[in-house]
């Protein structure tokens, strides 16, 4: 069967966590369409009967293969442990971390090679990931990396949104201050490049990009740090230079209620540009986790996953909320799909 450029390839994620619980709910709810999970059929069927589910799981051979309906499909990548099944819920295991990369590994080849529009990623154990030996710290860099296929590794940015708040980070998994070291006017450039056209993507003619100082108060003219100064508001200027409709910096205790959108306050800005992780994402995850989508900008290919972690407190427990995964896989399918 010739694969459909409309299949999004779902990774279970570390199994010891809600990954697959919550992979499991999406499908038994019908919210994951021309979609297939790349895991292990194990450790799926775990997860059916953990969340007291009776959806049949079907392993394919190929990701676009049809199935019957209200089935779960599971293309079972190579390489995966036998043991994953029975691996304890709720814990750091490194042969969990090894799977969840492994996964994304060959789901990003899948993508790669034209058998599939984009890939949704289910939560993955940073500390698993480590035991394992994984050389990256989380999801984006090992996606940065993956993209490069032997050359050079694209600019990527970390976005989080909601249906009411956007945000786009400068610097994302390291120290606050090595945080601060890594701002500079590229940086913030490369950023609102980034934002800009990714946003473009989405509908948005000329996107309206805030951009939030690091210091308090967005420095006041260097009295509380002086970064503001040598590095964000020249790259402001620079980016305006070439049509990109950003302003700033804005006091970042401000400038996210600012661009806050609901029905009753229309956003002033369509993103928020925050030069730190806690900065940026602070704001969007206090909004509420279950409609929040991570999505990587800059990639070669659509990447969409929920707006948090792999919940070992209630894994296998079958509590997991499953609307930021189906958020997610909505997003990936208005991102994979063509324009009018």
């Amino acid at each position: 069967m010739n694969p459909t450029p409309m299949t999004l390839l779902i990774t279970q994620g570390d199994p010891c966590g809600i990954g697959p619980e919550i992979i499991a709910k999406t499908f038994a709810a019908g919210a994951a369409p021309d979609c297939c999970v790349a895991g292990d059929v194990g450790v799926m069927r775990r997860a059916i009967r953990q969340c007291g589910l009776t959806l049949p799981v079907v392993q394919v051979g190929v990701v676009s293969e049809l199935v019957p309906p209200n089935c779960l499909p599971v293309w079972q990548v190579p390489g995966l442990g036998e043991e994953l099944a029975a691996l304890p819920m709720g814990t750091i295991d490194a042969c969990a971390g090894a799977a969840a990369a492994r996964c994304i590994e060959a789901a990003v080849a899948q993508v790669l090679q034209g058998h599939a529009a984009g890939v949704v990623t289910a939560p993955i154990h940073k500390e698993a990931l480590h035991a394992a030996g994984v050389p990256f710290p989380g999801h984006t860099e090992m996606l940065q990396f993956l993209a490069a296929q032997g050359g050079a590794m694209p600019p990527v940015r970390m976005m989080l949104a909601n249906d009411e708040l956007r945000t786009v980070l400068v610097t994302i998994h390291c120290s606050l201050r090595t945080a601060i070291d890594q701002i500079s006017c590229e940086s913030v450039l490369q950023t609102l490049r980034i934002s800009h056209q990714a946003l473009r993507r989405f509908g948005l003619a000329q996107p309206r990009i805030a951009v939030a100082g690091l210091n308090p108060h967005a420095g006041e003219g260097g009295l509380f740090g002086d970064e503001e100064v040598l590095h964000i508001a020249p790259a402001i200027r620079l980016a305006q230079a070439e049509g990109i409709h950003a302003s700033g910096p804005f006091a970042p205790d401000t400038v996210f209620m600012r661009a806050r959108h609901t029905a009753t306050h229309p956003g002033e800005f369509d993103v928020v540009v925050a030069m730190t992780h806690d900065h940026g994402l602070i704001p969007v995850k206090y909004l509420g986790v279950e409609q929040g989508v991570n999505v990587t900008l800059g990639l070669p290919f659509v990447r969409t996953s929920p707006d948090h972690g792999t919940a070992f407190d209630i894994a296998g427990q079958g509590e997991a909320d499953p609307a930021s995964l189906q958020a997610a896989i909505r997003m990936a399918r208005r991102l994979s799909s063509p324009g009018p």
